[in-house]
């Protein structure tokens, strides 16, 4: 047997496992956005699926885990997203504004056809995952650097921080209750909010 041809049941496995595993996540946001976070069932997620429940239980064992693997699964994919926005930003008010519109642009798209989250339907993002501790490094990093160069107030870095991306979720849940949603107009609101909060706040020694 050529070593070619002993490679390939693996790569096939690993391809539907994959597959699966998406179909889970794929399936478990259109439930969690149409019934809810608390009222969605593990048996919903798998009637949105192909596969039996015994399969689901091979990847998840719990609704909790499959959120959190949602939480992952998008902050992951944003995260180039959000680099990009920094790398094109010239000026601090670019960035957050570029940030912002990345941001509410990414969770536009993240519900295209399956009904938008509401607040009272989804639980609020987690900030304690792998990727969503990431994403909030990012984001630190960038306005400490920021900060640095001289380009943005001295603040708390941490609490300007989770104040960004507070905003950014509660606002996008405000636009995703529109029809249409209007991105440039959100990430107006939000770049005015923080550059205009951020004369009263106290800066740091």
């Amino acid at each position: 047997m050529s070593e070619t041809a002993a490679v390939e049941p693996i790569g096939k496995r690993e391809k539907t496992k994959a597959a699966n595993r998406q179909a889970i996540l794929i399936a478990a946001r259109r439930v969690f956005a149409q019934l809810g976070y608390d009222a969605a069932t593990v048996r919903d997620i798998i009637r949105g699926t192909d596969l039996a429940s015994g399969t689901f239980y091979n990847y998840f064992r719990s609704k909790e885990e499959v959120y959190e693997a949602l939480a992952d699964d998008s902050a992951a994919r944003f995260r180039p997203i959000l680099r990009h926005a920094r790398a094109e930003a010239t000026t601090f008010e670019d960035y957050l504004h570029g940030a912002f519109r990345a941001y509410f642009s990414f969770v536009v798209a993240e519900y295209p056809e399956e009904g938008r989250p509401i607040d009272e339907r989804l639980p609020h993002v987690r900030l304690d995952t792998p990727e969503t501790k990431a994403v909030y490094q990012e984001v630190r990093q960038s306005l400490e650097e920021a900060m640095a160069g001289g380009h943005a107030p001295a603040v708390d870095a941490d609490y300007l921080a989770c104040a960004c991306i507070g905003i950014a979720q509660e606002v996008g849940s405000a636009m995703l209750r529109r029809a249409p949603p209007d991105v440039e107009a959100a990430a107006a609101f939000a770049t005015g909010l923080v550059l205009k909060g951020l004369v009263g706040a106290p800066y740091t020694a």
